[in-house]
């Protein structure tokens, strides 16, 4: 045999050693020990291994953090990190080359595959899965996905379970519009006791504006009774006619101001003044047009004094005031406020006033004999407080 002949034949058996070696510790898992790949590095040379330790490990691993792989020696060139469903986890390698680290945490109940390539060509595997969780926390999105809104409705999410790590779920919460809006969070309890977060504008949204949400949610701890989150969540809408409602009750009118100028003025009558029957003032949001409604009194607290189907009903708080259809009260209409607390219009007039808003219109109502200004929480009452009380509701500030 040639001396040529036999340097291939070594070389060849070298190479096919190298191989079943690799296939062997890229079975294992990486972290506390790590994984590590070799090769030659030329006739008869051996490359240094690829060695790695990744921080979780196992298959009980704690979520909520930053997935990071390390590198023995060397630099890292690339890390792939792949979860059960075949995402991946986008992330950077440090300054020096050593280690990787994810842009978000790990997610709860989760396998990962991790596979490292340093820079001289060598790989290098590890394998970990997390801990399933025992509670999940979910959320309810308001305004509906593609909706078109007011230029008052905010973005509002409401917890199904406690949030007491406000600041990390507030992170997690990336808004975009297409206009660059300034804005920001606000923290409080929702009217149904849950947690709440809404986003607001410092000022009414410009018509036109589009808005979307990315909540990037899964992996992080709601905290204590309150469970991780394990999906992400994602929402957009369109702010549509630039308009508002002006209630003036001690006039007894209502103004729909389009663009600046007043579209329609009607007669209106609000709550009879002097107790619980009078109406809230301030700047509340159209919740939702609910047309012909069973209005009962004692859901509200009043007893019994009314039972009626409402026609036109277009809600404005969580406690009950809605503009509506209120034809048994006409002779007070333009006059005097003599309803349970709702503002009340004719039925033309309600018909109309109905068929031009849209969910999202801001309602300024004002009136010396209102029973003072709706909550924050009841409906979205965030509009009463100025921009500096507003942001200091955020988590972050």
């Amino acid at each position: 045999m040639s001396r040529t002949r036999a340097r291939i034949l070594l070389r060849t058996t070298a190479l096919a050693g190298t191989a079943v070696l690799t296939a062997a510790l890229t079975a294992c898992s990486g972290g506390g020990g790590g994984s590590s790949s070799g090769d030659t590095g030329g006739e008869g040379k051996a490359r240094p291994e690829t060695r790695i330790t990744v921080n979780l490990s196992g298959k009980q691993a704690r979520p909520g953090s930053p997935v990071e792989v390390t590198l023995a020696e060397g630099r890292l060139a690339q890390v792939t990190v792949t979860d059960s469903k075949g995402a991946r986890l986008d992330g950077k390698v440090s300054a020096d080359g050593r280690t990787w680290t994810s842009a978000r945490n790990a997610a709860p109940g989760t396998g990962y595959s991790v596979e490292a390539r340093d820079a001289n060509g060598g790989t290098a595997k590890a394998e970990f899965a997390t801990a399933a969780p025992e509670k999940v926390n979910k959320l309810t999105l308001a305004p509906g996905k593609n909706s078109t809104v007011g230029i008052a409705q905010p973005l509002s999410i409401v917890f199904d379970h406690p949030v007491k790590n406000k600041a990390a779920v507030e992170r997690a919460l990336k808004v975009t519009t297409s206009n660059n809006t300034e804005g920001s969070w606000g923290w409080m309890q929702d009217w149904s006791g849950k947690d709440r977060v809404d986003w607001r504008p410092k000022e009414y949204w410009k018509a036109g504006t589009k808005v979307t949400l990315d909540a990037q949610l899964n992996g992080v701890d709601s905290g204590p009774d309150g469970g991780w989150f394990v999906r992400d969540y994602a929402t957009g809408f369109t702010v549509g006619r630039n308009q508002v409602v002006k209630v003036d009750l001690d006039n007894h009118r209502l103004k729909l101001v389009r663009d600046g100028l007043v579209v329609k003025d009607v007669p209106v009558s609000g709550g009879t003044p002097g107790g619980e029957k009078a109406s809230w003032r301030g700047r509340t949001v159209l919740m939702s047009k609910e047309g012909t409604i069973n209005m009962r009194s004692e859901t509200v607290g009043l007893g019994d004094a009314y039972d009626k189907m409402v026609d036109y009903s277009m809600r404005l708080t969580w406690s009950g005031m809605y503009a509506h259809a209120a034809p048994w009260n006409a002779k007070y209409m333009g006059n005097a406020n003599r309803s349970s607390g709702c503002i009340g219009m004719t039925d033309g007039n309600a018909a109309w006033v109905y068929g031009q808003v849209q969910v999202g219109d801001p309602f300024e109502i004002e009136g010396a004999d209102t029973k003072g200004t709706q909550a924050v929480n009841n409906g979205y009452g965030e509009w009463n407080l100025s921009w500096s009380e507003w942001q200091a509701k955020s988590a972050l500030r």
